[in-house]
């Protein structure tokens, strides 16, 4: 069953289906859309959770045996399925395997890029998906993206004009993740209410943004010493913990998406258009690949992730401290060991 991601709220005050599948190639929403079923699944009792990062080397017999194990909590649990690429037949079918006689303690949450024709025509898709609700997301077009800014500052009780949203959408040229850290940085910046537009335009434009940006530069670089100096900087100048782990984050998970891409036999410039990296920076992630492969940077977000729970309170630790951590052990200083 497929549900549309504006009302994919409204569906998650009805019990989930054994399968949630989000899909498409808008990072941004994509991500919201898993935390948003990940919150609400949390909140009916499935607190332990299960992750898989479909790469090289996964097996789909690990999947069909955690499927059919129990607990040893005897809690309820959901079990996550990360995908980089379009699914194979083998993990389709297990799915579909899977879904028709999974518990009712059980959930399963995937993600994936956008699913194509090819795949959603399959036998194994049409299998998955009377159990599932499948959520595909769609990129926001240009054309919609002055209003889609201006209903994300209303979330913050802010509102701006009509040539202040038309310049921050000129600004992001398009890129959601870009877009997100710039309204996070106006609800930092400015409080509820009218925004003035000359000095939204000064704040866009100042060169702290940079300097987060110049900070994942170091980083692709490999330029361990730059990469110190830039968060020593951005921490004295009392830069928001927030922007600086987008900058990184979002880095990060660029070279994910490429390292991805390449590991499958795709030419990752063609993904770099996709992304939209040109020029000076293409040389920048050529260089990060060169030394991380998609292992180490799945670690990488993992610990990302674990920052951003930092950020915003959910647990103990020093968020300046760890993203140092991250961010030198990305340029080279240190491993980004496994388990």
């Amino acid at each position: 069953m497929q549900i549309r991601l504006d009302g994919l709220e409204n569906a998650l005050k009805r019990v989930a289906p054994p399968l949630v599948w989000v899909h498409g190639d808008e990072p941004l929403l994509r991500i919201e859309a898993t935390d948003a079923v990940r919150r609400a699944l949390r909140e009916s009792g499935f607190d332990e959770r299960e992750v898989f990062s479909v790469e090289r080397g996964f097996k789909v017999e690990a999947l069909l045996a955690e499927t059919q194990s129990l607990s040893l909590f005897a809690t309820n649990r959901l079990i996550e399925l990360r995908l980089n690429a379009k699914p194979t037949k083998e993990l389709g079918q297990a799915l579909a395997h899977a879904v028709q006689d999974l518990p009712d303690s059980m959930r399963l949450l995937a993600s994936s890029p956008r699913l194509d024709r090819a795949t959603l025509d399959s036998a194994w898709f049409a299998s998955v998906d009377r159990y599932a609700w499948v959520v595909p997301v769609f990129p926001v077009e240009r054309a919609r993206l002055p209003q889609w800014i201006a209903q994300r500052l209303a979330t913050q009780r802010q509102q701006a004009d009509a040539d202040t949203l038309e310049f921050l959408a000129e600004r992001v040229e398009g890129n959601l993740l870009a877009a997100h850290q710039e309204i996070r940085k106006l609800g930092l910046l400015f409080p509820e209410g009218r925004l003035p537009e000359e000095e939204v335009r000064q704040a866009v434009l100042n060169v702290a943004r940079y300097d987060a940006f110049g900070l994942a530069d170091a980083m692709l670089a490999g330029d361990v010493a730059r990469t110190l100096r830039s968060l020593d900087g951005l921490r004295a100048e009392g830069e928001a913990e927030p922007l600086v782990l987008w900058a990184l984050a979002d880095a990060i998970r660029n070279l994910a998406r490429l390292a991805q891409a390449r590991d499958t036999g795709r030419a990752p410039a063609t993904m770099m258009r996709e992304l939209r990296i040109y020029g000076a920076r293409e040389a920048l992630y050529q260089q990060a690949l060169r030394r991380l492969g998609s292992a180490e940077l799945t670690r990488a977000l993992q610990a990302a992730a674990g920052i951003d729970r930092i950020v915003k309170g959910l647990t103990r630790g020093d968020a300046w401290s760890e993203m140092t951590s991250l961010a030198t052990s990305v340029a080279g200083a240190g491993a980004l060991a496994g388990n």
